[in-house]
């Protein structure tokens, strides 16, 4: 069973592994036709600098654009366990950062109960507002896609209302940006820039390093315990699977689905905290990085929906968006990276699936060997 197990895991990550090596031979001709060098691209890809200091910020760009995106990741991976496809979370992630960013920004609090608050307040907002789509599915059979795709615009729509109206700062006359009043000094998460200095590089300029990357690990872990080691994991997995066993079996469908769509919102609500508590310490319409939410879609597909893939994931498109500035540089068009990341997700679904058959005829296999083992019963046993 081990082996069958060791097997399995070596069979994905050999086919992860494929279908980035194979996104990245299409895309260097995609480069070529374009008239740039494949191999400057990804010489650019990899240049972080000269200098310790870029270095350093370089490194710390990656991580916390990556800590947000395996937030993201995390989110939809919850609805795929249950066979829910949460298009919504750019729209939960909104709202959840513009109602958290504005209730914290009215307390005077002590800095850890301030910064629960806010956490709570996110997870609350985008658990509500992926509700919606949850009720819809369950009692009036709208399918989810297309609810969440639709909320996400009226997600974008009311916070730019709310911005500029009940939940904007002080504006000054003539500038256009408008955003949320700036949060107190202890709605700041301390910056994780000593974990930079463990490996030699000095602190990085701007913000640094976000301490939400101890959060965004921790949530990690407790996403992986509930799903795999609790029994609402289990009922999770059985319905998506199978809702009519699940429902023979005692477990309600309908509650599962609102239980996973409200959770993965909850999830969701944190994505934009990173940015929000470590660097822009309020929400506006200029400086929030947008699009996370559509992009966790992919670092859930290509982490298979498991918290450690998640993060190898995570880490990867981090980096491509990381490698956009310096290819820039090296004359590359931008368009390259959207390029890369899209043959990644398309090669990721086509050797799931080759992996997927192949896993299923060793299966095959190895249930044919233990059958042709088992000794038949003598004649007579049965009389």
């Amino acid at each position: 069973m081990k082996a069958a197990v060791l097997q399995r895991v070596l069979l994905t990550a050999a086919g992860v592994v494929v279908a980035v090596l194979v996104a990245i031979g299409i895309s260097s001709v995609a480069i070529a036709v374009a008239g740039a060098d494949p191999t400057t691209a990804l010489t650019a890809m990899f240049d972080f600098g000269t200098r310790p200091t870029d270095v350093a910020d370089g490194v710390a760009f990656w991580l916390n654009r990556s800590v947000a995106l395996f937030i993201a990741g995390l989110a939809v991976a919850i609805g795929f366990r249950m066979n829910l496809f949460n298009i919504g979370v750019e729209g939960q992630y909104r709202m959840a950062a513009l109602v958290s960013a504005f209730v914290g920004g009215q307390l005077m609090l002590p800095a850890p109960i301030h910064l629960t608050v806010i956490i709570v307040v996110a997870m609350v907002v985008g658990g509500l507002y992926a509700l919606i789509p949850a009720l819809l599915k369950v009692y009036r059979g709208v399918n989810e896609v297309i609810s969440t795709i639709m909320l996400n615009f009226v997600a974008v729509g009311v916070a730019a209302y709310l911005v500029r109206g009940p939940f904007g700062g002080e504006r000054v006359e003539g500038q256009l940006i408008a955003s949320t009043s700036e949060l107190p000094q202890s709605a700041w998460f301390p910056d994780a820039n000593f974990l930079l200095t463990l490996l030699g590089l000095p602190a990085p300029r701007g913000g640094g390093l976000y301490g939400f990357i101890l959060i965004a690990a921790l949530l990690g872990v407790l996403v992986w315990l509930i799903l795999e080691r609790t029994r609402f994991g289990f009922d999770v997995k059985a319905s998506g699977l199978n809702g009519g066993a699940a429902l023979a079996a005692g477990i309600d469908p309908r509650r599962m689905v609102i239980s996973a769509m409200v959770l993965s919102g909850a999830v969701a609500g944190l994505i934009g905290l990173p940015e929000m508590l470590g660097r822009s310490h309020a929400y506006g319409t200029s400086g929030f990085t947008a699009g996370l939410g559509f992009l966790g879609i992919a670092v859930a597909l290509l982490g298979r929906n498991r918290p450690v893939g998640i993060a190898l994931a995570a880490l990867l498109f981090g980096f491509l968006d990381r490698a956009a500035t310096p290819m820039q540089f090296a004359d590359i068009p931008p368009s390259v990276i959207a390029i890369i990341q899209g043959m990644i997700v398309l090669m990721v679904v086509i050797v799931n699936e080759v992996t997927r058959r192949i896993a299923l005829r060793w299966e095959e296999r190895r249930a044919a060997g233990r059958l042709a083992e088992t000794p038949s019963a003598p004649e007579g046993a049965a009389a």
